[in-house]
């Protein structure tokens, strides 16, 4: 699979490929984000979580702290990898 530059990358051709189309539905929405593709080979998956999630959960700074970022060197505050705790 050939390199993928990080999540703008990713909102850019997912952005380009709904371009002028009306997100009427989660499922038109999940669908457009699933055939987004590119020539250097990006292939998108996506699927709806029906899961419900509290608001205003607090997260402490340790947990921030313990958390392994891999930040890019393009405003890396603003996009990171999540790696894996081990």
């Amino acid at each position: 699979m050939p390199h993928f530059n990080g999540i703008r990358s990713l909102f850019s051709f997912i952005s380009q490929n709904w371009r002028g189309k009306p997100l009427i539905s989660h499922e038109v929405i999940i669908n457009l984000i699933a055939a987004t593709t590119s020539k250097t080979g990006l292939i998108v998956k996506s699927d709806l979580d029906p899961n419900a999630y509290p608001a205003g959960v607090k997260v402490s700074d340790q947990q921030i702290a313990e958390l392994r970022l891999k930040r890019d060197t393009f405003h890396g505050d603003w996009n990171y990898a999540l790696l894996p705790r081990s």
